[in-house]
């Protein structure tokens, strides 16, 4: 029987991380969390009330499973638990060392029968209680091995601490997404997941999981890669995202009396992915980002925040989160043309607007969804040129953008047509066909020579210095070209084509590409550590949008977050404010008729503007807060905040509801020592003549900013200086 030998404790950065190594050498993570781990004796000691066969069982810190192997310990249906090799494998060292980003640990472990090496890395970052870790496996045998499963994260005993039962001390919040539907988080308890254990004295085991997948292109169509769990008990937090830009798995379940989370990037079972490794080859798993928190969702994703602006490439358009006008969402909705742009190009420069972006279509004169690929400006939209109009836009004051979604041909596009298949996804000797368009494979250098030169096109020809590109196809599972499975087609398609990226960006560093997949479908920080800006949705209501807008600050940074601002034609002064607050403390998209709108309105988006301008420098290094808690779909009164040094930013909406008063509780906004009675209230936008159907003031108690919105559908932003 196991039994822990040897214990290594690990605090760094508000982390506590205790591993232990058995008798027979073997590695175990005992414990991860923002207090220290419980279990001492007397004399201080570490100590564990675990049986010897349950510490040999569990608590790898790493699971490897390569076919061919037998699994003999306790496991029922599809976990991903007590894998072969990864319950063989062996401690050898743990490098412990410091760089630039802040503490990091690289540790060795291998097994001799199968000849699996596993190499771990676990980087901190300082100022951030947040590791990066992911795992490389290595071949050192003298047979091929066939790769079913790594995991990049695995932590057996999420549950362990306090003393309640996991149903009621345990809550994991995620977060549902979809198009139109983006950003639908939820919390639920683990009975609500099939997780119950009404008899925690008694050995309890389920072939259940709950599981978060995604398996495909679109890394983020049913759900976001990023979770929280929390245990009220023991006030503590966890907190997770997958960085992969297509197919993840998320599984929580039991083991042994014990809970744990794994989280990976593809798998054979869920994602038809695995990877054949002959004798010196090796395999990387996809990055993940943990960390550890109170029991407070605000805090962790305060946490998360910072470390997403660690992780991000330098640039310049999330230091000065310039305004952007896009002609597409309720205004040409991919219809260009010059005479339809230039009245809207003046219109966006006069209101305040630093990029202008012509949307899709200006490559075809019609009908242009299954003929995309070759991207040439198309003559009778733009009769003298897409450049008469992107100079137009230039002596305007702006920067000219394009619309491109280069991933794709459509399957009438003549450049299609002549192009070899392995320019393409195959399955079965079919290309694969979604929506009349074929999936460009990113491995082949001819396809990257076609991209490279539609960039090098649209910025020196076209004068281009902002690119949306769009991705609104989903290819399944993979391709079979040059691989052993359409999975790990799929992997490295996806690793190419950030590989693609990186190169862009290193030839023009200047240059903004906005990620766009059908709005918000591929929200994941692969991409985002890569891009500057990135499409929230394609919602064409602003009342829903502002569901959306409310806890976008939880899926990416505030200042990567776009979202569309779009006045309606018909609509009135409440409507375009509304509008104008769903984007304010995130990135402006205006689109919308603004020619055509009256002038008074045009105003307030032009004052919007002005007010934004005055406050992106705090949005870029703020701190999100939800004090009426993450929105629903169907609540009627919404709230976020912005915490930046002594202010925060409040936006605040009323979406029909009988009641015309809410009650936010101040402790989300302020700094807890805060004297409430030096708290100041202002009301920042709109102007003030405009808020005769608003009142607001503290409550007695100075607990509580007591909010009337006279009008069914209203919104307004607040400043809270202290």
């Amino acid at each position: 029987m196991a039994d822990i030998k040897r214990w290594i404790p690990i605090e760094e950065d508000g982390i506590y991380i205790l591993f232990g190594i058995t008798n027979e050498k073997q590695l175990k993570l005992m414990h991860f969390s923002s207090q220290p781990y419980q279990y001492v004796d007397e004399n201080g000691e570490y100590k564990t009330d675990e049986t010897g066969q349950f510490i040999e069982e569990g608590f790898q810190l790493v699971q490897v499973s390569f076919s061919g192997y037998n699994r003999p310990y306790e496991k029922h249906g599809n976990k991903h638990i007590v894998t072969a090799p990864g319950y063989m494998l062996a401690f050898i060292d743990m490098k412990d060392e410091y760089n630039e980003l802040g503490r990091k640990l690289t540790i060795t472990q291998k097994d001799e029968r199968t000849g699996a090496k596993v190499i771990s890395y676990m980087q901190f970052y300082k100022g951030t209680s947040t590791i990066r870790m992911y795992h490389d496996v290595i071949n050192e045998g003298d047979t091929e091995q066939t790769l079913e499963y790594i995991s990049s994260f695995y932590y057996l005993g999420i549950e362990k601490e306090g003393k309640e039962s996991s149903d009621t001390k345990m809550k994991l919040t995620y977060a549902c997404h979809g198009w139109q539907k983006e950003m639908n988080f939820r919390t639920v308890t683990f009975p609500d997941m099939g997780l119950g254990q009404t008899q925690p004295t008694v050995l309890q085991r389920t072939s259940s999981t709950f599981e978060l997948t995604n398996t495909g292109n679109w890394s983020t169509k049913r759900y976001l890669p990023m979770g929280y769990l929390e245990n009220t008990e023991a006030g503590t937090g966890l907190y997770w995202q997958i960085e992969h830009n297509g197919s993840w798995h998320t599984e929580i379940s039991d083991e042994n009396n014990h809970f744990y989370l794994a989280l990976s990037g593809p798998t054979e079972i869920q994602s038809h992915w695995f990877q054949c490794l002959k004798p010196g080859e090796r395999f990387t798993s996809v990055p993940v980002a943990v960390g550890v928190s109170d029991a407070d969702f605000d805090k962790a994703m305060g946490q998360l925040t910072k470390y997403r602006r660690m992780i991000r490439r330098p640039n310049a358009d999330n230091e000065n989160l310039p305004v952007i006008f896009n002609d597409y969402m309720n205004c040409l909705f991919g219809a260009p043309t010059t005479e339809k742009e230039l009245p809207l190009i003046d219109a966006a420069a006069e209101i305040g607007c630093e990029y202008y972006v012509i949307d899709a279509g200006w490559y075809a004169p019609g009908e242009w969804w299954d003929s995309v690929g070759e991207w040439q400006p198309s003559i009778e939209r733009f009769p003298n040129g897409i450049e008469e109009v992107t100079e137009y836009i230039r002596k305007k004051g702006m920067v000219p953008g394009l619309w491109l979604e280069l991933e794709v041909m459509g399957i009438n596009c003549e450049k299609a047509k002549k192009a070899p298949d392995d320019w393409f996804f195959v399955r079965h000797g079919k290309r694969v066909f979604d929506r009349s368009r074929y999936q460009l494979d990113f491995r082949n250098p001819e396809v990257i020579a076609h991209v490279d030169e539609v960039i090098d096109r649209v910025v020196n020809k076209y004068g281009v210095g902002y690119i949306k590109m769009d991705y609104n196809i989903e290819p399944g599972i993979g391709t079979e070209l040059y691989a052993d499975s359409v999975g790990q087609g799929m992997l490295e398609h996806e690793r190419a084509y950030l590989a693609w990226l990186d190169g862009i960006f290193q030839k023009y560093p200047g240059l903004v590409i906005e990620n766009c997949s059908s709005g918000g479908l591929r929200t994941d920080y692969a991409m985002l550590s890569r891009y500057s800006i990135q499409s929230t949705s394609d919602q064409e209501d602003y009342r829903n949008y502002a569901t959306i807008a409310a806890n976008a600050a939880a899926a990416l940074t505030p200042e990567q977050a776009a979202v569309w601002s779009y006045p309606m034609k018909n609509g009135d002064m409440e409507e375009t404010i509304y509008n104008m607050v769903n984007a304010l403390l995130l990135r402006i998209h205006q689109s919308g008729h603004i020619v055509e709108i009256s002038p008074s309105r045009r105003e307030l988006v032009k004052e919007g503007i002005e007010y934004y301008k005055k406050i992106r420098s705090d949005i870029r290094q703020a701190v999100p807060a939800w004090p009426l808690g993450l929105a629903g779909s169907l609540d009627t009164w919404l709230s976020s905040a912005l915490r930046v040094k002594e202010k925060t930013y409040l936006a605040v909406w009323r979406r029909y509801g009988e009641q015309d008063t809410c009650s936010i509780p101040i402790d989300k906004l302020v700094k807890s020592d805060i004297d409430n009675e030096k708290i100041h209230i202002s009301l920042a936008y709109p102007a003030e003549k405009l808020h005769e159907n608003v009142d607001y003031q503290l409550s007695d108690d100075k607990k509580y900013l007591n909010v009337t919105f006279r009008q069914v559908v209203m919104a307004r932003i607040f400043e809270i200086t202290y």
